[in-house]
């Protein structure tokens, strides 16, 4: 095994130990009400204008920030997110392990993936995550009904499916290209790019955000007609290779969610 295999075989380790935490808390806090899941730490909630910042946890006055501007979606992902940091640093064992695997961004960057997998977890239970996928299978329309059941947004829902399935499958979010400079209306000719995206621990590629995707398309198809569209199609590379995929395109509210798998 390679020194990066090792490492990520590590880090599914901890993935799998941040949702334990992750779902025991969301056990024992069940409640939607966001002041409620604060207090299961100890902690007080308080909103403010944070700037660009979505929140923070102060563990010495045992206070949750949160950026009041945004979304009420948005806030209650940035409250779970900062519980996760909470139950991450009073993990000793966990905290200790990713200083012993990772160091300097690559450990920021660690931790801030797996407080993403906490609060996926917390918001998002298994049984919701289960009943969507027996019911719509690997399926864009699979993005949808997990937030709706779970009240979270598409790109949370996209992240805990990923987290979640087992089979290589990669969900994704796309959106006209102005969207990612905060213009949701779409303008002809500009086309629509991958706005998320969250691939399975089994899935051997990935779509970064930004990545075009090309006219004819089914999911430009997709989005164009308003039609969802389930067909063998392929993987929108930036590269301009085209790997054989079976896409699943489902419009909604201007934008397209989508799962793709390999043409076995």
């Amino acid at each position: 095994m390679t020194a990066n295999e090792t490492q990520t075989h590590s880090f599914e380790a901890h993935k799998a130990r941040m949702r334990a935490l992750a779902r025991e808390f969301g056990r024992a806090h069940a409640s939607k009400d966001p002041h409620a899941l604060a207090e299961g730490l100890g902690a007080r909630l308080a909103y403010m204008d944070l700037g660009e910042r979505d929140g923070a946890y102060d563990p010495e006055h045992g206070v949750i920030l949160v950026n009041g501007s945004h979304s009420r979606e948005r806030q209650r992902f940035t409250l779970a997110h900062e519980v996760s940091h909470a139950l991450l640093l009073a993990d000793e064992d966990l905290l200790s392990d990713l200083h012993d695997t990772f160091d300097g961004e690559a450990l920021e960057n660690a931790i801030e993936t797996l407080c993403n997998v906490g609060a996926a977890t917390i918001l998002i239970s298994d049984d919701d995550l289960r009943s969507a996928l027996e019911r719509f299978g690997t399926s864009g329309q699979t993005i949808a009904e997990v937030a709706r059941r779970a009240d979270v947004s598409a790109p949370v829902a996209l992240y805990a499916l990923a987290d979640f399935v087992r089979t290589p499958a990669m969900f994704v979010v796309c959106a006209p290209d102005s969207a990612l400079r905060g213009h949701a209306r779409f303008s002809p000719g500009r086309g629509v790019v991958v706005q998320h995206s969250a691939s399975t621990a089994s899935m051997r590629y990935s779509l970064s955000p930004g990545t075009p995707i090309p006219e004819g398309h089914t999911v430009d198809t997709a989005f164009r007609t308003g039609l969802p569209i389930d067909e063998v199609s392929f993987f929108p590379f930036r590269s301009g290779k085209r790997m054989p995929a079976i896409v699943s395109a489902f419009p909604q509210r201007g934008r397209v969610l989508c799962a793709f798998e390999e043409r076995g």
